[in-house]
């Protein structure tokens, strides 16, 4: 029997700012929209609700806000439930959210280099290392431990 497939790789902009809350067990979870354009002349997108857990969402919570671009990967989960006004069946699809990269830089300008990862914080002191002295002696490979 072959194996379920559930992957989605969405790029878009963010249609609000993420929202962050936390469960009854103490997991962060942040919550946005993406807004991804269709392939037409007619300026058309289709919206999608994406949830990112943990250490992820708080990634997205920090560093993404409405407009900025992002590449979202994860799976697709429906949600389903019973409406207490009207007792009708609800359902519901959205993104879970596996992996962010942030497409613009931090004033919102594109980047022509993208990762998930932030870059190192300013308030960290960078040491440089200055090297004084290099020699031009061949080197020596039978000191390569490989």
């Amino acid at each position: 029997m072959a194996r379920s497939i559930n992957q989605v790789i969405l790029m878009g902009r963010l249609t609000r700012d993420p929202e962050m809350r936390t469960t009854t067990t103490g997991k962060s979870i942040a919550s946005f929209s993406l807004a991804v354009d269709r392939n037409t002349s007619d300026d058309q997108a289709d919206f999608f609700d994406i949830t990112a857990w943990e250490k992820l969402g708080e990634l997205a919570n920090q560093y993404l806000s409405k407009g900025r671009r992002c590449l979202v990967q994860g799976r697709l989960r429906q949600d389903t439930w019973d409406d207490k006004e009207t007792g009708k069946k609800r359902s519901k699809v959205e993104v879970v959210a596996t992996d962010i990269t942030f497409l613009d830089g931090p004033t919102g300008s594109d980047s022509t280099s993208s990762s998930a990862a932030p870059a190192p914080s300013s308030d960290k002191k960078n040491k440089d290392v200055v090297i004084d002295d290099i020699d031009d002696k061949p080197i020596d490979l039978s000191e390569i431990p490989f």
